[in-house]
């Protein structure tokens, strides 16, 4: 049987119908695959250091799906449960290859150990390999990221100057390291908050405003734009702008490139994402949700700044919203008061704590608290998400899906999505859309749940 699953827009710059055929073949992951990292910090650093780990036999890839999951393949009564990196063609670990770009020069080793975030111990057991990943100069502009400074950047006259210095830097880098093929993952900071702009409308606008360096293009573009061109996949850890705008989504499309995106969702979101379906599913009511964070690495220095906070409280408030969907159950959520903070504290470096205080409502209305208090670790649990989406966005790629990358939406807090249809937030859902996703790929029955041919 043929399935085919379609994305209906509304956006004069794209065209009305995109879909995504199940691939008549995949094309083979043969060869290197390029992992380029705008923002080499802690959890760059994680990811790179992690794998090299992992490759050296010194842990295990605990939090990947790609790595460590399972997949069910037809009925419950089959037996049938691979691992999902022994079910799809994905790249090995063996043949990563890591680089980037950074404001400061240090090398993964030295970003990896001023970063803390890993012991000193394992990072000495893989100091060889981390220092041959050297950052490129990177694109930054103050304006930007206000609490962020450094003296590793480029010099580009104008910012069409910087993309072709980040494009030249694509091709220097895939033919020096022999890479096959390449995804681009924004791990850097997050920026201050732009809203959509005319400029952002199409593909022409959009090039007419990088060349005239207009301010609503964002470092985060440039990059973004200069790996599109180059038919790079580009995903967006980060809540910026990016590529969530329709002249990205046009040239990702014109180039048969996979886009997604944005901002990993890592500690408190996830939780978020973990119990807000569990109250929806039960009809339990929710009057408040307050939440605030302390972290102290570079993340938290940049987000202790107000313009880049609003970025990521957008982000984060969004999520309860979409999965509780107030305007249907207006008597449980229609009243929600929901708050987030994030508090820079320098002691707690990557250590990140995030407290929830959640009022809800049971039976004839009656009050009932709970209360999270989350101790993690913000780039351990980023760092899984980022070889996973690097990995299903080359699967994507060798699969000819261009454009937005939904079913991935289970990595991220702000899920990007075909214009006009809503986020889904859910991650039981997401989880599901994931992987009947892989199924469909494959040419693998779609798993429903149902289960009615167990009871005829």
């Amino acid at each position: 049987m043929f399935y085919s699953v379609r994305f209906f827009c509304h956006t004069r710059s794209l065209p009305k119908e995109l879909t995504m055929d199940r691939p008549s073949a995949i094309k083979p992951a043969n060869g290197k695959l390029g992992i380029l990292m705008p923002g080499m910090g802690a959890v760059a650093t994680t990811v790179i250091a992690g794998v090299e780990a992992i490759k050296a036999g010194l842990g295990q890839p605990i939090g990947s799906l790609s790595q460590m999951g399972t997949i069910r393949l037809g009925k419950r009564t089959e037996g049938r449960s691979p691992l999902i990196k022994d079910f799809v063609p994905l790249a090995g670990l063996d043949d990563l290859v890591f680089g980037g770009w950074d404001v400061f020069p240090d090398d993964a080793y030295e970003a990896a150990a001023h970063a803390g975030v890993l012991e000193k111990d394992t990072l000495n057991a893989i100091e060889e390999r981390l220092r041959t990943v050297k950052p490129m100069k990177a694109v930054f502009d103050r304006d930007y990221v206000r609490r962020l400074e450094g003296s590793h950047i480029k010099s580009g006259k104008d910012k069409w100057a910087m993309v072709l210095e980040v494009r030249e830097d694509i091709q220097r880098f895939k033919e020096d390291n022999g890479v096959d093929r390449l995804v681009m993952i924004w791990c850097g900071s997050t920026e201050i908050f732009l809203e959509p702009n005319p400029v952002h409308d199409d593909l022409e606008s959009l090039e007419k405003a990088i060349k005239e360096n207009h301010a609503s293009i964002a470092p985060s573009m440039i990059y973004a734009y200069a790996a599109l061109q180059e038919g790079v996949p580009f995903l967006n850890g980060a809540p910026n702008l990016t590529v969530d705008i329709p002249a990205m989504i046009q040239l990702a499309k014109q180039q048969g490139v996979p886009i997604g995106g944005k901002d990993f969702k890592t500690g408190q979101t996830l939780m978020k994402t973990i119990l807000a379906p569990g109250f929806k599913a039960r009809m339990l009511g929710v009057r408040g949700w307050f939440s605030t964070n302390i972290l102290g690495n570079r993340d938290g220095e940049v987000l202790d700044d107000p313009y880049s906070f609003k970025t990521k409280e957008v982000s984060k408030l969004d999520v309860l919203e979409y999965i509780l969907q107030p305007e249907l159950h207006k008597e449980l959520y229609g009243d929600i008061y929901h708050k987030v903070r994030i508090n820079y504290y320098p002691p707690r470096g990557d250590e990140k704590e995030g407290w929830d205080n959640i009022d809800i409502f049971g039976w004839l209305g009656y009050p009932m608290q709970i209360k999270v208090d989350f101790l993690c670790r913000d780039s351990i649990l980023a760092a899984p998400l980022v070889l996973d989406l690097v990995l299903f966005t080359d699967l994507a790629q060798r699969c000819g899906w261009g454009g937005i990358q939904e079913w991935l939406s289970f990595y991220f807090k702000s899920p990007q999505a075909a214009p006009d249809l809503y986020p889904e937030h859910d991650i039981f859902i997401q989880l599901m859309k994931l992987k009947n996703t892989l199924r469909f790929m494959m040419g693998e029955d779609l798993i429903t749940h149902l289960g009615q041919e167990y009871y005829d």
